[in-house]
């Protein structure tokens, strides 16, 4: 076994020494925010290097399994070492994706924001169409999503939703769908059954832990409030609970609505704004802004990153990895593991790729 290499383990145990020294230190203990990040990096290793460990026992196993199978010229053991071996690939998958997923923030919770484009009710509906592939791809991945603000169409679908999707490594996996995506198809809004080409840019961008001391000045923040358009019961319709929060400094604008109270949706919509900031600035930090400014992108033709083709034939397109399936029906229903996998390696160097 010399993949060891390749998933840094070497490097996750020498980091796991230092936090355990760090955790014997008194001064630690008395500071809750520093103990529990540091817990919290301890834990995502020792996870990281028990999968890494099981699977490295399992791969020598299925060695051993096929050695006797050879030996013996055995058929059955043959199928059982085959079906270790397709077991072992899936776990490879996993811990692979897991390698990939090594940024400051990728192992948190995600906000993701859609917006629909020009078009009117093709672009609304379109819009709802991606909130129901994310809410899919989320229950299948068993993240918690919480709808934080939503504008309904004014026909159909919505204009935007942002949600809040948490759990671990939720924002890693979902960078990946921040841009415009465009789909093609016949409209069911078109009584002649015409062709029609619809946009919506989506945004992705990490949840902070609340130990990450993000400085506002509250001079900066301009507050609405609103009456809540979704569900939410007759409290929430009937009073200004909703808020809507602009800092003027950056321009970045975020809202919440999804509790009953105006001073917990503050407090959300507040949160939102920190992590929104807090991005802003680690991009700054590495000069990485390919996703925010995928985001900022105008919802037109020659933009998108991703196209769904529906008529006259069926494919999913990723446009900056090449990625295809004709397996549109899938990817709608949240199957986009494909799609995420294949721009999370085109953004590990050339000689990671290779390793």
């Amino acid at each position: 076994m010399n993949s060891g290499g390749i998933f840094d383990l070497d490097r996750k145990k020498k980091r796991l020494e230092e936090l355990g020294l760090q955790a014997e230190n008194p001064a630690v203990w008395n500071d809750p925010a520093k103990m529990n990040a540091l817990n919290k990096e301890k834990s995502i290793l020792e996870k990281a290097i028990a999968e890494y460990e099981s699977f490295a026992q399992k791969l020598a196993d299925a060695e051993v399994l096929v050695d006797m199978a050879i030996e013996a010229n055995d058929e059955d053991t043959f199928s059982e070492a085959k079906n270790e071996i397709l077991s072992l690939q899936k776990m490879g998958q996993d811990l692979e994706i897991k390698r990939v997923l090594s940024g400051e923030l990728d192992a948190n919770s995600t906000y993701l924001s859609i917006n629909a484009g020009a078009g009117g009710t093709e672009a609304c509906d379109w819009a709802s169409m991606l909130m129901r592939m994310y809410l899919r791809y989320a229950d299948q991945h068993g993240y918690k999503t919480d709808i934080l603000e939503t504008s309904d169409g004014d026909g159909a679908g919505i204009k935007s939703v942002t949600m809040l999707i948490e759990g671990p490594y939720a924002y890693g996996h979902l960078k990946a769908e921040s841009g415009v995506h465009r789909l093609v198809r016949i409209s069911p809004f078109d009584s002649n059954a015409r062709r029609h080409t619809s946009f919506a840019s989506v945004f992705a961008w990490a949840e902070v832990d609340d130990d990450i001391k993000i400085e506002i000045n509250p001079n900066d923040i301009e507050v609405e409030t609103f009456r809540s358009s979704g569900a939410g019961g007759q409290h929430v319709n009937k009073t200004d609970s909703a808020v809507r929060m602009r800092h003027k400094p950056s321009g970045i604008v975020v809202a919440c609505q999804s509790q009953r109270s105006q001073i917990q949706n503050r407090e959300k919509a507040l949160k939102m704004l920190k992590a929104a900031l807090y991005e802003k600035e680690i991009e700054a930090r590495n000069k990485a802004k390919e996703a925010q400014e995928a985001g900022k992108k105008a919802n037109e033709w020659g933009s998108q990153i991703r196209s769904y083709v529906m008529h006259p034939y069926q494919m999913v397109k990723d446009h900056r990895t090449g990625f295809e399936t004709n397996q549109v029906d899938d990817v709608m229903n949240g199957d986009l593991d494909g799609a995420i996998m294949a721009y999370l390696k085109s953004q590990i160097h050339p000689e990671g790729v290779q390793s």
